[in-house]
């Protein structure tokens, strides 16, 4: 909207103000008005912080501008107000000023900051943002606003009264304070007083008054009475013995009988090893490993499918560990996430070995995705992916909550990397990791007749999880099942309460991982 005002400071002074969402181009007139309204408070926000709010939620930030100059801005994010609680600092709840705490499916409008060009007093531009905060927080359906506020003006009464007294005497008007009479006059009111919200803040001696706007028009969503979002998920990984296979019928009635056990117990999802159905290699004849290795790609379609059934049939989502798959006369290793509802998606490995690049001239995909199950966010690294931390983190940056690793190696040294990698990936990325393998012997298929596996499931290291960040793990080179119980709701309280906070402590200000191939 377009708006033209006179300033009462400035005479014959026309103004043409546009209430809008930041854009990143607008950082130059950011950072102006942040170095003089905050020059005795560590100056202008970095860039970097500035760039990461408005691509986690650019609806959430509004500016007003004159005649193309950004004169006044706020920042805000949306929270679930229940993972941080009244005693809250404002590091915590703005993720370090990244944002990183924001949460489309979050309860509560919470407001960063909110800041106008000193020149322009006395044209209400606050008052504006704050209107523009209030309709976004009913349009978004959120229960309130809220946010802490700055008291600067009680460092000159802070040796006759208590921030309390303070607070109380601004809200009968005997004291004015610059920002907290602002924030009351436009409906906030003050929930209660908050010591050591913002430490470096000495003209408010680190208090600040927690304020809350209530959303009179906020319609509480009803329970879903089936179907809602799972706070913890049950995990069946099988721990597959190669052995000589005769036809594929054989290989699906063995996974069946997997699947079938492992619903049984009503887990939510069956893991199975990287190229399980390796054992059909054997059925090239005397051919060479690369003969080999296309041979069992035929059967590739057939068993997908077949897991896709029995995924249906048995009401449980099966990630069918990986299988080689030929497209366009390219060889890919592939996992399949086959869901209970029928839709399948595919997870390509990225890194192939040295071995199958060598052995088999296999190439690797170029895409990566977290995959939105009914017990949660997951993502899938087949084996060597596991080793490269990029991958993990790029998932995570996307919410993922269980990473699955379908592998496959020969010596236990192999073996050992898989899994000190996936602990590694479970401590860093604070989400839970589950290995998967295979063992045994297939002396009649080249260059893969001994197998080591041990199957597992990693926690990230913090009080709330096991002392060694080990939920369980197998016996190794033992055909059986590993079914294990995570807790979700534990991975949100540590990223915001944990002893340490790989999430939000990252240093964003200083590096980032991007991923460059196709989305």
């Amino acid at each position: 909207m377009s708006i033209e005002i006179e300033n009462p400071e400035y005479e014959h002074t026309e103004h043409k103000l546009t209430l809008r969402n930041l854009r990143v181009t607008d950082y130059a007139d950011i950072k102006r008005i942040m170095e003089a309204v905050y020059h005795s408070a560590g100056g202008a926000l970095p860039e970097a912080k500035f760039r990461s709010i408005l691509k986690t939620f650019p609806e959430g930030q509004i500016c007003i501008e004159d005649d193309g100059k950004v004169i006044a801005a706020a920042f805000a994010v949306v929270v679930d107000y229940d993972k941080f609680g009244d005693k809250h600092t404002y590091m915590e709840i703005t993720g370090n000023i990244y944002a990183t705490t924001h949460d489309p499916k979050g309860d509560v409008l919470y407001g960063i900051d909110v800041f106008a060009d000193p020149e322009y007093r006395n044209m209400r531009l606050g008052r504006r943002l704050y209107e523009a905060r209030k309709e976004l927080c009913q349009n978004l359906n959120l229960r309130a606003i809220m946010a802490g506020g700055r008291i600067p003006g009680y460092k000159a009464h802070m040796q006759e009264m208590s921030p309390q007294q303070y607070i109380a005497a601004v809200k009968r008007k005997d004291i004015f304070d610059p920002i907290l009479t602002f924030q009351l006059s436009n409906d906030f009111e003050v929930k209660q007083v908050l010591k050591g919200y913002l430490p470096e803040d000495k003209e408010s001696q680190g208090y600040a008054t927690l304020l809350e706007w209530f959303n009179l028009y906020f319609e509480p969503e009803k329970p879903m009475l089936f179907g809602a979002p799972k706070t913890t998920a049950r995990i069946g990984c099988v721990q597959w013995q190669m052995r000589e296979f005769h036809n594929v019928d054989d290989v699906v009635k063995q996974a069946e009988y997997f699947i079938n056990a492992l619903s049984d117990y009503r887990c939510d999802v069956a893991l199975f090893p990287e190229f399980f159905n390796a054992p059909l290699m054997g059925l090239a004849g005397n051919g060479n490993s690369l003969e080999a290795i296309r041979h069992l790609a035929t059967y590739t379609d057939q068993i997908r499918d077949e897991m896709s059934r029995m995924a249906v049939s048995y009401n449980i989502n099966v990630v069918a560990g990986s299988m080689p798959s030929m497209e366009d006369g390219v060889l890919y290793n592939v996992a399949y996430l086959c869901r209970r509802d029928g839709t399948v998606e595919a997870q390509y490995k990225i890194h192939p070995t040295p071995h199958e690049k060598r052995e088999w001239m296999m190439e690797g995909g170029n895409k990566l995705s977290v995959f939105d199950t009914d017990f949660g966010k997951i993502g899938i690294l087949i084996c060597y992916d596991s080793e490269f931390p990029e991958l993990s983190r790029l998932l995570a940056d996307k919410d993922m909550q269980i990473l699955l690793v379908p592998y496959w190696t020969d010596t236990k040294n192999g073996y050992l990397r898989v899994r000190l990698c996936a602990q590694a990936r479970a401590v860093e990325n604070e989400c839970y990791v589950a290995i998967s393998g295979s063992f045994g012997n297939l002396p009649k298929v080249d260059n893969v007749d001994i197998q080591y596996g041990q199957t597992a499931v990693f926690s990230p290291s913090d009080f709330a999880f096991p002392h060694d960040a080990i939920m369980a793990e197998t016996t190794p080179n033992t055909e059986m099942t590993l079914i294990v119980d995570v807790d979700l709701d534990k991975l949100q309280n540590l990223k915001n309460e944990g002893s340490v906070r790989n999430f939000l402590d990252r240093r964003r200000d200083l590096y980032k991982v991007v991923w460059l191939g196709d989305e």
